[in-house]
């Protein structure tokens, strides 16, 4: 695809690579027919090639409209359209450069502005959303339907190991997750503490950074970034073999760390080092003797697998947390159509609100359909968002190896 920057933007980081990347689209549009909002729209502006065009155009220095922003808005960055695509073409990245220019060249609405600053002041703050989340927990009762169904149960996170083995490894504790299912990297916990692992909690680190990402807000992102690369190093240099990450969409954007810091001074060979490090629960689990796990009798054997957006298109790592399950002797049903997204995607769920439903209810129509006794997956968000309208318990996997 033939492109004509500006000098002044082509000489940017941002612009060489937009141009790298505009540079390998053909056009072809095999993107659209794996596009969940596409499938659902209709729209061609609503489908990645659509986007790339828009985004091509704001880049040129074309006019930039509210239509623009929306159809940019309106994109789940689920990166489907990259496992598709036979040219390669980095669309997550180009998309998070289009977005940021056109929020530059754009004016919100109040309402959207007071919801975006909300979610930015909120969100990435454990402190602050678990203090949120226990408030809603009180008064869930009084809550309007819309709001009570975010609100999850009060989950107790259970013991983690008092052992220390010689083995140790550093986990992303996160910021949305210790409030919402502090369970799951208690979990974890024990399960590598019967494989020999101990897990270490740095208390400086905290959000890796994609809710600003996402929403444009890139230099408090890299905040975000820097903050946890500083509470790790001193545990990278003592020897932490790795990186854990329980949430898939954590994982994508720590992976991205060496990206993001590609030409900062300071930081670069260290994001460099931290995305190495980066690994998915599951990459570790695979690759360890699971012979300590083994456990009575289950009494759950049939289960859906969510596989999430972050994990089987962000990461690429497809069908490895189906070989723990099927080796540990769970059945996973098929499931139509999982190569698409929920619809959670982040804060996509309140921004995208209608969307993000009618994706919901077919991702729940299509994992119940054989009766599943449980729905498992890899990341928190996709877990909270499905389970409030499941009947069928959704839980994160590493539970079915805790037990």
């Amino acid at each position: 695809m033939k492109t004509e920057f500006s000098p002044t933007f082509l000489n940017t980081p941002d612009g060489k690579l937009a141009n790298e990347i505009l540079r390998t689209c053909v056009h072809c549009g095999f993107c659209n027919a794996t596009c969940p909002t596409y499938q659902l729209l209709g729209d061609e502006n609503d489908g990645p090639r659509g986007r790339i065009y828009l985004i091509k155009q704001v880049l040129e220095d074309k006019p930039v409209t509210q239509a623009t922003r929306t159809h940019l808005d309106r994109c789940l960055t689920c990166r489907n359209c990259e496992t598709t695509c036979p040219s390669g073409v980095e669309y997550g990245k180009l998309i998070d450069i289009g977005r940021k220019v056109v929020e530059e060249k754009t004016t919100r609405g109040f309402k959207e502005k007071m919801t975006r600053k909300a979610l930015l002041s909120l969100l990435p703050y454990q402190k602050r959303f678990t203090s949120t989340i226990k408030l809603g927990q009180i008064f869930k009762p009084l809550l309007p339907k819309i709001l009570s169904k975010k609100i999850p149960k009060n989950i107790k996170a259970g013991n983690y190991p008092s052992s220390t083995h010689s083995r140790q490894m550093i986990i992303l504790e996160g910021c949305v997750q210790p409030a919402l299912s502090p369970d799951i990297n208690a979990a974890t916990a024990r399960v590598l503490d019967r494989l020999g692992i101990s897990l270490i909690r740095p208390k400086n680190a905290g959000c890796c950074g994609a809710v600003n990402q996402h929403l444009s807000d890139e230099e408090k992102a890299l905040d975000f970034v820097k903050q946890n690369i500083d509470a790790w190093w001193e545990h990278i240099q003592n020897g932490a073999e790795a990186i854990i990450i329980t949430a898939s969409g954590c994982g994508a954007m720590v992976k991205d760390y060496a990206h993001l810091l590609r030409d900062d001074k300071d930081y670069a060979d260290k994001a460099k080092k931290v995305t190495e490090l980066c690994k998915d629960i599951s990459e570790v689990i695979s690759k360890e003797d699971l012979t300590p796990l083994q456990t009575q009798q289950r009494q759950t054997k049939n289960i859906s697998w969510h596989p999430p957006c972050t994990l089987q298109h962000g990461q690429k790592i497809n069908g490895v947390v189906e070989k723990i399950l099927t080796d540990k002797g769970y059945n996973l049903l098929p499931v139509n159509d999982s190569h698409l997204c929920c619809g959670s995607a982040g804060t996509y769920s309140i921004l995208q609100a209608e969307i993000s439903q009618q994706l919901q209810a077919n991702k729940i129509k299509h994992l119940t359909k054989h009766q599943p006794e449980m729905i498992v997956t890899g990341n928190i968000g996709c877990q909270t968002h499905l389970q409030e309208v499941s009947d069928v318990p959704v839980v994160h996997w590493i539970h079915l190896l805790d037990n």
